[in-house]
């Protein structure tokens, strides 16, 4: 799972690619809230970024999800099912 922390942006604001294994995110506001206010302290004023991330070979690419809520991009990345570990198995001898 990845997470990205967005806040103010709106979920149609995101492009989410996969090329090849490379997940490419990114996010752009067209136009800036609250633009002709004033402010006295800014901490932050993102409108544009864009994250790329190099997935493994066990990755199920078909199975890739994305939400928004509350300010934050959640990614999940399953494995292919060959990929996840296998439970612990006793071999009896004959």
């Amino acid at each position: 799972m990845i997470e990205i922390a967005a806040p103010g942006y709106h979920k149609e604001d995101f492009i989410i690619e996969l090329e090849n294994e490379t997940l490419n995110v990114q996010a752009d506001q067209n136009e800036v809230e609250n633009s002709d206010q004033r402010y006295t302290l800014r901490e932050y004023n993102l409108t544009y970024f864009k994250r790329s991330f190099q997935l493994p070979k066990t990755v199920d690419t078909d199975k890739i999800e994305a939400q928004y809520t509350d300010g934050i991009l959640r990614l999940t990345i399953p494995k292919k099912e060959d990929a996840k570990k296998k439970p612990v198995r006793t071999i009896h001898i004959s």
